[in-house]
């Protein structure tokens, strides 16, 4: 019986498309069987040559089974591409060109305006949509191939976005708004793929599950999203990964000028922070709390929480008292 309930609830998470091309290849797999076992019991019924077609259905069959249930996705594709083209010229464009019946080796450059060569799905998790800052990212072009939520994404998003917390739920629905806005302002829409794996209960695992099963590559802020992708191989963009890569280069010896707003932890320190947040330690600066400077730039620190800039005053001259 929890044999017969595990298949039920695998078969209850496919797509209908999905059932209906695993049905047709263990169909097809079981014809084939039927024909090689016609051979094989021909040279008499014994219990090996009867034993060998009950072994031949079942491999047969299950190979069949796994053909159909894996060409689902490559036939998603197509079919999504389809729609699009749909969208973008009207159905009469399809007449003079059939490139989306062709399998994935085929169509791979046929028509770089379908996908763009090397362009894998990105598959956005919940972190990444709460952040917010993926809508401007995926305006400006930086990201290529399709944007992709699970279904369990989604879920959870709503789930967040109806919490008892405030800030919790704040958070939960402007995830929501920014889902929307990459729907309708986006050249192409973001697909909500079903698939769901109930045998797993953590939404991140789920998520990388569907990244290797689909060949796409994951988009997150989370460090330890990032960390367990890399480690299982699966590749990764990270959001802040990229906030840090953009940040403008300094180097010893340049000069900034600075507005230092409040003391540091060490004795006569000041902080100032750049347009982008970086945090600058300026030496002596504390009496200049408040006011602008011009500082030197002595150190730059890369850590894991970011970058720190250390600074002297340009001039040795400080204020009294």
């Amino acid at each position: 019986m929890k044999l017969i309930s595990i298949i039920e609830h695998h078969w209850d998470s496919m797509p209908t498309q999905q059932i209906m091309l695993t049905t047709f290849g263990l169909i097809m797999g079981l014809a084939v069987a039927a024909l090689l076992t016609q051979l094989i019991l021909s040279a008499g019924a014994s219990l090996a040559t009867v034993t060998f077609s009950a072994l031949t259905y079942v491999v047969i069959g299950y190979i069949g089974m796994q053909i159909g249930y894996r060409r689902y996705n490559s036939s998603s594709k197509r079919l999504s591409k389809l729609r699009k083209r749909l969208q973008k010229h009207g159905a009469s464009s399809l007449i003079d060109d059939s490139s989306f019946l062709l399998d994935d080796d085929d169509e791979a450059d046929d028509d770089p305006t379908l996908k763009p060569a090397g362009a894998p799905s990105k598959l956005l998790d919940t972190s990444v949509i709460i952040d917010g800052r993926i809508l401007d990212i995926v305006k400006t072009g930086f990201i290529e191939g399709d944007l992709i939520v699970p279904e369990f994404v989604l879920a959870e998003l709503r789930h967040i976005a109806d919490s008892g917390d405030s800030l919790r739920r704040a958070r939960g629905r402007r995830g929501l708004d920014v889902l929307t806005k990459l729907q309708q302002e986006l050249k192409n829409p973001i697909i909500i793929n079903e698939t769901d794996y109930h045998d797993i209960d953590e939404v991140d695992v789920k998520l990388l599950r569907l990244c290797r099963d689909l060949g796409a590559t994951v988009v997150t802020n989370d460090y330890n999203l990032n960390k367990v992708a890399g480690v299982t191989g699966i590749s990764v963009l990270n959001i802040n990964d990229l906030a840090n890569a953009i940040k403008p280069m300094l180097m010893a010896g340049e000069e900034l000028t600075v507005q230092i707003v409040r003391e540091g932890k060490e004795p006569g320190q000041g902080v100032a922070y750049l347009d982008d947040g970086t945090m600058i330690v300026v030496e002596n600066g504390r009496r200049y709390v408040g006011e602008s400077a011009a500082v030197v730039v002595t150190t730059v620190l890369q850590t894991s929480a970011g970058r720190m800039i250390f600074t002297k005053l340009k001039t040795m001259d400080e204020k009294a008292g």
